[in-house]
C-alpha cells in the first residue's frame, strides 16, 4: 500500500477486507488521514452504496475526478467532506472472489484519471493483493481485518539525528512561533516562539490534540482548518484570539506526513474567530461525525440495519468504549445491537423488565437521559449495582420517536467523563436520530414480514417424496430495498409423469406475487392433468392474456419420465435449464425459445426431449441465481456451470446451499432467486 501511494502520489489510503460469512467490509489499512476524519467509513455494508462497494459490485475500478463529481455520484461523501479532492477506488479480485478493495485520494489539481502508468500501477497493486488473499484463504489460513485498523505512517526517507539536530536549532532561531502538528492533530514539535505566542510550554503541549489542550482553540475554525488541510493537501488558515492578549494567526502548510503550522501575531483589524466557553464547545469533528450518521441512518432499512450502523459509526467516531442499543418490546428491554461488551454482561442485561430500576430503563422511563461522570456517582445512584466491565462513565440516552419511548441507548468510558453540556446535547441528538430511524425501520421490518408471509404462502411447503426421484428446492428473497417478487417453483407428480416449473413474473411488489398465486395454480392444475409442457405453457398463456394485468411471466416446464430416463422441455423466455451429466460433464440445455407469457395470447410453445440418465442433475432456476451488473449474462452462466461442474457434492440440500452461496457473492445482483434441482435415481 505504501508503494502504490508512492507512485501514483495518493495523498491518503483505506484498504478494506471482507471477512468470510460477513456482508460488511472492514477497514483493516489506514493512511494520509486521522483515525477520527476515517471514523464514519471503519465498516461499510456490501449493500451500500460507496466507490469501494461500488468498485466491487462492478468488479472495476471507479475514477472521481473532483468534489463535483464525489458529490453527485455519492452525496453521503459529499455531504461530510465538502473539499476538492479525487478519488479512485479499485477492487481486489481473484477469479470469481472479490475479497475487499482499496480507496485512494488525490488532492486538487492532481487527477487520478488513468493514464497508463497510474492505471497499471493501480491495477497491478490490486493483482498483487488479490493473490494474496487468495492464497491465504487456499491454505486455510484467510487474512483477516483487525478490530481496529492499522495505521500506515509516512516514514521520511534519508532522515537521520544530524538533520534532525540541525532542523532543531533552526526553528529554535526563528523569530516567529511554528508548530508541527501529526495526520492525527497531536501536535509533535513546537519552537519556544510558538509556545510562548500560545502561552503555555512544550512539554504540555506535546501529544494533543490543540484545540483539547487550549481551550480558547476549542472553536469550529481550528478543526475546521486542520480537517481541510489534511483532506485537499491545500495551505489554509484561521484566526483565534488567546486572552487576554489578541488574536493569532495560524498558517497551515500540510503534507503527507502532517502539518506545519506558523503561528503570529494578528492585527486587531483582522476578523477573528472567539471561543464559547470550553463547556459549551462541540467541535466541528463532532458535528461532522453527527451529520455522517445523520446520512447514514436515513440509508438503513431495517432494525438490524440501524442497530449495525449505529453501532459501526458511534464506537468509533464518538469516544465510548462500550455501546448498547435496546428496544422495547413486550414489556422488556432486548439488546439489538452492541459493541465492546462481553457477550456475558448483555446477556444478564438482555430482556430487562421496562419496571426495573437500571438506568437503561430508567432512562426510558423518564425520557431524558441520565450521565455519570464517575463510578462513585454511579454507585450512589444505584448501590449495589454490578460494574460495567471496568467501565468508569455511563450514558443513558432514551430513545423517543414521536411521543413514544421505544428504547434507550447506553454508552460507557474507560475513563471518567465531565459530560459537559455541549457534549450533553450532542448524545442527546444523536438519540433522537437513531430513535428515528429505528422507528421507521420497525415499520418496514412489520410491512416487509407481511409481504413476504404472503409471498411464501404462495410457494409449496414442501415438496413431494416420489419413488425414483431425488429433489430440492430453495427460495432467497431479494436483499433490503426491494419489495416481494414472482419467482415461484413447483413439482407435481401424477401416475403418468413428473412435472417440475419454475418461473418470475415480472415486478417486485405484491401485484407480481399475487399474480405469481395465479400462475402457480394455473400450472399446477394443467399438469395434474396430464398436459405437455408445451400445451401447459400455451393454456396458461392465454389464462394470463385474459388477465390483461399488464404485468409478463417466464416460465419453464419440464416433464420428467423416470421409467424411460427423459424429459421434455419447453420455455416461455426462461433461463436456460443446466444438466449435469454423472461424470461431472455439465451442458447448457437450449429448449426453443418461447414468448413471455401474457404477450401474444396465440404463442406456440415447442416441445424437446432430452435424455436424463439416473444420477444426472437437472438444474432449474430463475434469472436472480446467474445477472451480474455490467457483464453479459452468457459469461456469468458460464461462469455458474463451472461452478456446477466442479462441485463434487452429492447431497442435493448441500448443492443448493453451494450454488446459492456462489450467487451470493457481493458483485451479484441482488435479485430473488428460485432454484429448484431433480436427479433420477437408479
Amino acid at each position: 500500500m505504501a508503494d502504490v501511494m508512492h507512485e501514483t502520489g495518493a495523498s491518503a489510503g483505506l484498504l478494506y477486507l471482507l471477512q468470510p460469512e460477513d456482508r460488511r467490509l472492514w477497514l483493516a489499512l489506514l493512511s494520509g488521514v486521522s483515525r477520527q476524519i476515517a471514523a464514519p467509513w471503519y465498516r461499510a455494508s456490501l449493500d451500500a452504496a460507496t466507490p469501494v462497494t461500488d468498485a466491487m459490485r462492478q468488479r472495476r475500478p471507479i475514477w472521481l475526478d473532483s468534489q463535483e463529481e464525489v458529490a453527485r455520484r455519492y452525496p453521503q461523501l459529499g455531504l461530510v467532506l465538502p473539499y476538492d479532492f479525487a478519488l479512485a477506488a479499485c477492487p481486489f479480485v481473484s477469479g470469481t472472489p472479490v475479497r475487499g478493495g482499496i480507496a485512494l485520494l488525490w488532492p486538487v489539481g492532481s487527477t487520478p484519471h488513468p493514464t497508463p502508468y497510474r492505471h497499471e500501477a493501480v491495477s497491478a497493486y490490486c493483482r498483487r493483493t488479490a493473490l494474496v488473499l487468495a492464497q491465504a484463504a487456499d491454505r486455510g489460513e484467510p487474512l483477516l481485518p483487525p478490530e481496529e485498523p492499522r495505521y500506515l505512517p509516512t516514514s521520511f526517507e534519508g532522515a537521520d539525528p544530524a538533520r534532525a539536530v540541525a532542523a532543531l536549532g533552526f526553528a529554535e532561531r526563528l523569530p516567529t512561533g511554528c508548530c508541527a502538528l501529526d495526520l492525527e492533530g497531536r501536535l509533535t514539535f513546537i519552537n519556544s516562539a510558538g509556545a510562548d505566542l500560545l502561552g503555555s510550554d512544550a512539554a504540555s503541549l506535546t501529544g494533543r490534540l490543540l484545540w483539547e489542550a487550549l481551550p480558547w482553540l476549542r472553536v469550529p475554525a481550528v478543526e475546521e482548518g486542520y480537517r481541510a488541510a489534511v483532506i485537499t493537501r491545500r495551505p489554509t488558515s484561521f484566526t483565534a484570539t488567546r486572552p487576554p492578549d489578541g488574536p493569532l494567526l495560524f498558517r497551515l502548510h500540510p503534507d503527507g506526513s502532517g502539518v506545519s503550522i506558523q503561528i503570529t501575531s494578528a492585527s486587531q483589524q483582522t476578523d477573528t474567530v472567539e471561543a464559547p466557553p470550553a463547556e459549551e464547545a462541540v467541535g466541528v469533528l463532532g458535528l461532522y461525525h453527527l451529520t455522517h450518521l445523520a446520512a447514514a441512518l436515513a440509508e438503513a432499512a431495517t432494525v438490524h440495519d440501524v442497530a449495525d450502523v449505529a453501532a459501526d459509526h458511534i464506537v468509533p467516531a464518538f469516544g465510548p468504549q462500550g455501546l448498547a442499543l435496546a428496544v422495547a418490546e413486550e414489556g422488556r428491554l432486548h439488546v439489538i445491537g452492541h459493541r465492546g461488551h462481553s457477550a456475558e454482561l448483555i446477556n444478564r442485561f438482555d430482556g430487562t423488565p421496562l419496571a426495573a430500576r437500571t438506568p437503561t430503563a430508567r432512562a426510558r422511563e423518564i425520557g431524558a437521559p441520565v450521565f455519570f461522570s464517575d463510578s462513585a456517582d454511579f454507585q450512589r445512584a444505584h448501590p449495589g449495582a454490578p460494574r460495567y466491565d471496568d467501565r468508569s462513565s455511563w450514558a443513558f440516552l432514551p430513545l423517543t420517536a414521536s411521543g413514544r419511548r421505544i428504547g434507550s441507548l447506553s454508552l460507557s468510558y474507560d475513563r471518567p467523563r465531565s459530560f459537559p453540556p455541549a457534549e450533553r446535547a450532542l448524545l442527546t441528538s444523536l438519540a433522537g436520530l437513531i430513535a428515528q430511524a429505528l422507528d421507521r425501520a420497525r415499520l418496514y421490518d412489520a410491512q416487509h414480514t407481511v409481504a413476504r408471509t404472503l409471498q411464501t404462502s404462495l410457494l409449496p411447503p414442501a415438496l413431494p417424496r416420489i419413488a425414483g426421484l431425488d429433489a430440492a428446492a430453495c427460495y432467497r428473497s431479494a436483499g433490503h430495498g426491494m419489495d416481494i417478487g414472482g419467482d415461484f417453483y413447483d413439482l407435481i407428480h401424477i401416475p403418468t409423469a413428473t412435472t417440475a416449473a419454475i418461473g418470475d413474473v415480472q415486478g417486485h411488489n405484491t401485484a407480481a406475487a399475487a399474480l405469481m398465486g395465479q400462475v402457480r395454480t394455473a400450472v399446477h392444475a394443467h399438469a395434474t392433468a396430464g398436459t405437455s409442457p408445451g400445451n401447459l405453457l400455451a393454456r396458461t398463456n392465454r389464462l394470463l392474456a385474459d388477465l390483461d394485468t399488464g404485468l409478463f411471466t417466464s416460465c419453464l416446464i419440464a416433464q420428467l419420465d423416470l421409467a424411460r430416463h427423459r424429459a421434455r422441455l419447453a420455455t416461455a423466455g426462461h433461463p436456460p435449464p443446466l444438466l449435469r451429466h454423472p461424470d461431472g460433464r455439465t451442458e447448457v440445455l437450449s429448449p426453443p425459445p418461447g414468448l413471455l407469457l401474457g404477450i401474444d395470447p396465440n404463442a406456440d410453445y415447442q416441445t424437446i426431449e432430452i435424455p436424463l440418465p439416473p444420477g444426472a442433475v437437472l438444474v432449474l432456476y430463475t434469472d436472480g441465481l446467474v445477472e451480474v451488473p455490467g457483464k453479459d449474462i452468457d459469461d456469468t452462466t458460464r461462469s455458474f456451470v463451472r461452478h456446477l461442474a466442479r462441485t463434487r457434492v452429492h447431497d442435493l440440500d448441500r448443492l443448493a446451499q453451494s450454488l446459492l452461496r456462489h450467487a451470493e457473492h457481493p458483485a451479484r445482483n441482488h435479485d430473488d432467486i428460485a432454484l429448484l434441482l431433480l436427479r433420477p435415481l437408479r
